[in-house]
C-alpha cells in the first residue's frame, strides 16, 4: 500500500468515526449546532468591525464580538417582547372565535356540501367540538402557561432545555471570538499534497452556505413582512399569525405559498362568511411571489446553491426522517455542501474518463 493510499484509508476511517460520534452524541449537539450557525453568520460582521479604523484606533476582536453579540441579544429580546404577546393574542382570539366559525360551517357549508356531493345523513358532527371550544377557550388561550405547565411535569426535561438555552450564548461568544483561529487550525490539518483542492472545495462550500443561510434568511424575513403587511391591509384578522408561518416555511420552494394561501383563504372565508375576501388574499400572494421571483431571490440568494426544487423537498423530508426538527433545519445547508462535493467528484470522473 502506497503512502497516498494509506492516507486515504486513514481519512475514510476518520470520517466514519466522526459520523458514528455525531449519531451517538446527537441528543447533546443542539446548542453546539445552533451556536456554530450563529457564529458563522456573525463572523463577517465581526471581521468588518475589526477592519474599521477610528484614527489610529482599531477595534479589538473581543470588543467587536461583544458588539455583534449585543446586537443578537437585542434582536432576540425585541422578538420576544413584541412578537410573542401578539402571536399569543391572535391564537387566543382564534380559539375564542372558533365556535362561531364552526356554527357557520354547520349551518351553511355542510348542507351545501351535502347537496352537491349527494351525501345522505350528517357529513360530520361539529356540535361537540363547538361546545368544547365555547366552554374552554379561555383556558386554551393561555398557550405559554399551558406549555410551561406541561414541561414542568418533567424536571429533567426542563433542566435540559434550560441548560441548552443558557449554553448557546456562551458557546456562540467563544466561537465568534476564536473563529479565525479555528479556521486556521482546520486549514493546518489538511495534507499538503491536496491542500489546494480542499481549500477550493471549502471556498465554494462557503459561498454556497453564505448564499443559503444569509440570503435565504433575508428572503424569509422579507416574505414574512410582505405577507403580514399585505394580509393586514386586506383586513384579515389573523394576518400576523398566518403571514409569519408562511414566511418561515418558505425555505422549501412553494411551501410558503401553498400553506399561506390555504390558511389565509380559509381564514378569509370564515371571517367574512363567504368568498368576499378571497380576491384580496390571492392578490397578496401573487404580488409576494412576483417580488420573490424577480427581486428577492435573485438579489439576496442568486443561483449559487444549485439545488433543484425536487432535491430541496427530498432533502428536507430526509432530514426530518433522520434527525427530526433539527434535521429539517440542517437538511438544506448539508445538501448544498454535498452538491459541491458531488460536482467536484463528477468533474474528476469526467476528466479521468476522457
Amino acid at each position: 500500500m502506497t503512502h497516498t493510499e494509506s492516507w486515504r484509508w486513514f481519512g475514510l476511517a476518520v470520517l466514519l468515526v466522526v459520523a458514528v460520534l455525531l449519531y451517538l452524541l446527537s441528543p447533546i449537539l443542539m446548542p453546539f449546532l445552533v451556536s456554530a450557525a450563529l457564529a458563522y453568520l456573525g463572523d463577517p460582521l465581526v471581521d468588518r468591525l475589526e477592519r474599521l479604523k477610528l484614527g489610529r484606533f482599531r477595534l479589538p476582536r473581543t470588543a467587536a464580538v461583544s458588539l455583534v453579540f449585543l446586537v443578537f441579544v437585542l434582536a432576540l429580546l425585541v422578538l420576544l417582547v413584541v412578537l410573542v404577546p401578539q402571536l399569543e393574542a391572535q391564537i387566543s382570539a382564534l380559539l375564542k372565535k372558533a365556535p362561531g366559525y364552526l356554527e357557520w360551517l354547520r349551518v351553511n357549508v355542510i348542507p351545501w356540501l351535502r347537496e352537491r356531493l349527494q351525501i345522505e345523513g350528517g357529513l360530520t358532527d361539529l356540535d361537540m367540538l363547538r361546545d368544547a371550544l365555547s366552554q374552554h377557550w379561555q383556558q386554551a388561550g393561555g398557550i405559554v402557561t399551558g406549555a410551561l405547565g406541561t414541561v414542568s411535569k418533567s424536571g429533567l426535561t426542563l433542566l435540559g432545555w434550560m441548560a441548552n438555552i443558557l449554553l448557546i450564548p456562551v458557546i456562540t461568544f467563544y466561537l465568534l471570538r476564536d473563529w479565525d483561529h479555528i479556521i486556521a487550525g482546520l486549514r493546518d490539518l489538511l495534507p499538503r499534497d491536496s491542500a489546494s483542492t480542499w481549500l477550493g472545495l471549502a471556498r465554494e462550500s462557503d459561498e454556497v452556505l453564505s448564499a443559503f443561510l444569509r440570503g435565504q434568511m433575508a428572503v424569509m424575513a422579507a416574505l414574512s413582512l410582505i405577507y403580514v403587511a399585505g394580509l393586514w391591509a386586506v383586513g384579515l384578522d389573523f394576518a400576523l399569525l398566518i403571514g409569519l408561518l408562511a414566511g418561515v416555511v418558505s425555505f422549501v420552494p412553494y411551501l410558503g405559498l401553498i400553506v399561506g394561501i390555504l390558511l389565509a383563504g380559509i381564514a378569509s372565508v370564515l371571517q367574512y362568511q363567504g368568498p368576499d375576501g378571497l380576491l384580496g388574499v390571492a392578490a397578496v400572494f401573487v404580488v409576494a411571489q412576483l417580488l420573490e421571483g424577480s427581486v428577492l431571490t435573485p438579489k439576496l440568494v442568486g443561483d449559487r446553491i444549485g439545488l433543484h426544487p425536487v432535491a430541496v423537498i427530498f432533502a428536507v423530508m430526509a432530514g426530518g426522517q433522520i434527525y427530526g426538527f433539527f434535521g429539517i433545519l440542517l437538511a438544506l445547508p448539508v445538501a448544498a455542501v454535498a452538491m459541491v462535493g458531488l460536482r467536484h467528484l463528477f468533474a474528476r470522473y469526467r476528466t479521468a474518463a476522457c
